[in-house]
C-alpha cells in the first residue's frame, strides 16, 4: 500500500468528516483509528492536560491505553511544544510521525501516526497529509467538546473548581501579522484572573484582569467586568467607555465595593500604536530584540470597580517584531521556602531568554508559567496569569506547523 496515496487519503478526510456531524465524543477515538485501516496507520490521539504538562490518550474501546507522555523530555512533547511534526522509531521496524494537533493556532495535543513497515517516513508528502489530518481532527475535537464531558474529563488530571469552570478559555489566537497566547494557573483553582482577546480588522484588543481576593466571589467579579468590557466592546466603545461599563456593572452586582484590576489594550495591526488602560494593575514589560526593555507606564486609573472619570489611555509605539507581556500580581509575588518573590526582575530575565530563543508565543508563555509553579513553595496564595502578544507574521508562522 502506498501510504501517500490521494485518492485513499481523500477517502480517510471523506470518512472522518461524514462521521463527525453526528459522533459522539468518546466515538472520535474509534472513527479515527477505522478510518486508517485501508492506509495501514494506526493513529493515536493524545490531549494536553490543562496545566500542559502531559499527553494524554484517546484510545478506541479495547485497545489499551498508553501511560500518559510527558511535554518535557519526550519526541511527542517536542512536537507539541516546537509546533513541528517529528519522526521517530516506532514498534520493531515501524516508524511513526509525532504531528502536532492545532485548532487555528491552539495547541490541542498531537497525533501519533504509526506507520506500516516499508514506507519511507521522511517523505514530505506523507508529513503533509499527516499534518492536514491533524489539522482537520484538532477542528473537529473542539467543534465536539460542547457536545458532552468526555473530552473535558480526559484533559483533567484532577477536580475542577466553580471558579475555574467560568473563567478557563481558549489559550491562543492569532492572525497574519501578531500572536496572542495567555496562561492561567492554577487552572484546577482559579481564585479570581482572568483574560480576553479579540482581533478584528486593523485591531488586536487585549485584556487581563484579577479580581480582589481569592475563590468564587473574585471569579465572579471577574466574571461579571469580562462580559461588562465585551460587551461595552462589541457595542463600538474605546477603552474608556469600556471600562466606565465595566465600573458600573461591578457595582450593580456587588454590594460589598469588589473591585477588579486590570489592564486593557488595543494594538493598531497596521501602525504598531499600542493604546493602554492600566486600572491599578501591574505595567506591561515590552521585549525588543530578544530583551526587555523596560515597563509600559501611563494610562494609570482606579481599579475597574472604583470610578474615575479622569483616567485617559496611554500611547506606545512597537517595532516589528515586539512582544508585550501582561501578568497578574500573582506572577511577581510568588515565593519559595525562604519567602524570596519571583520578581519582576527574574520574570523579565526568562522572557528574554524564551523571546531569544524564537520560540512560539505558547511555549514561551507555557515554560514562564511552569518556571513560577516550581519557584513556589507550597499552594499557591493566587492565581498567577500571563498573556503574551506580538506584533510580526513571524510570530504567527511559528505558531502553525509547516511543512518544507
Amino acid at each position: 500500500m502506498d501510504v501517500t496515496d490521494e485518492p485513499t487519503w481523500l477517502r480517510v478526510f471523506s470518512t472522518v468528516l461524514l462521521r463527525a456531524h453526528l459522533w459522539q465524543a468518546d466515538q472520535i477515538a474509534e472513527t479515527i483509528d477505522a478510518s486508517m485501516t485501508e492506509l495501514g496507520i494506526t493513529p493515536t490521539v493524545y490531549l494536553v492536560d490543562h496545566e500542559q504538562r502531559a499527553l494524554h490518550a484517546l484510545t478506541p474501546a479495547g485497545r489499551p491505553r498508553p501511560a500518559p507522555v510527558p511535554v518535557d523530555g519526550s519526541v511527542a512533547g517536542r512536537a507539541f511544544a516546537q509546533i513541528r511534526s517529528l519522526a521517530a522509531a516506532g514498534d520493531d521496524d515501524r516508524r511513526r510521525w509525532w504531528v502536532p494537533m492545532i485548532d487555528g493556532t491552539t495547541r490541542i495535543g498531537v497525533i501519533d501516526f504509526l506507520l506500516p513497515a516499508g514506507p519511507d517516513p521522511g517523505s514530505p508528502v506523507l508529513q503533509q497529509r499527516c499534518e492536514l489530518f491533524a489539522g482537520l481532527i484538532g477542528h473537529l475535537i473542539i467543534t465536539t467538546v460542547p457536545r458532552g464531558d468526555h473530552l473535558s474529563l480526559a484533559r483533567r488530571t484532577r477536580s475542577m473548581s466553580v471558579a475555574s469552570e467560568l473563567l478557563l478559555q481558549p489559550l491562543t489566537i492569532a492572525c497574519d501579522r501578531a500572536a496572542v497566547s495567555a496562561m492561567l494557573q492554577p487552572c484546577y483553582d482559579v481564585g479570581g484572573d482572568g483574560y480576553d482577546y479579540a482581533v478584528d480588522a486593523d485591531l488586536a484588543r487585549l485584556s487581563i484582569l484579577d479580581g480582589v481576593g481569592r475563590g468564587l466571589r473574585a471569579g465572579l467579579a471577574t466574571a461579571v467586568a469580562l462580559a461588562a468590557l465585551r460587551a461595552a466592546r462589541r457595542d463600538g466603545r474605546d477603552l474608556v467607555g469600556q471600562a466606565r461599563t465595566a465600573d458600573a456593572a461591578l457595582g450593580e452586582q456587588f454590594t460589598d465595593a469588589r473591585f477588579v484590576t486590570a489592564v486593557l489594550a488595543e494594538l493598531d495591526l497596521d501602525t504598531g500604536v499600542l493604546r493602554l488602560l492600566s486600572a491599578g494593575h501591574p505595567a506591561p514589560l515590552l521585549l525588543r530584540a530578544g530583551r526587555v526593555v523596560g515597563e509600559l507606564e501611563g494610562g494609570r486609573r482606579t481599579p475597574l470597580g472604583v470610578a474615575d472619570p479622569h483616567g485617559r489611555p496611554a500611547e506606545h509605539r512597537l517595532e516589528p517584531g515586539d512582544q508585550v507581556l501582561l501578568f497578574t500580581d500573582g506572577i511577581t509575588e510568588a515565593r519559595d521556602a525562604t519567602g524570596e518573590q519571583f520578581g519582576v526582575h527574574r520574570l523579565a530575565e526568562l522572557a528574554g531568554q524564551h523571546a531569544a530563543a524564537g520560540l512560539p508565543a505558547p511555549e514561551t508563555v507555557r515554560r514562564l508559567s511552569h518556571a513560577v509553579i516550581e519557584h513556589q513553595h507550597g499552594p499557591p496564595a493566587d492565581d498567577a496569569t500571563l498573556l503574551l502578544a506580538e506584533w510580526s507574521p513571524a510570530a504567527a508562522r511559528r505558531m502553525i506547523p509547516l511543512n518544507p
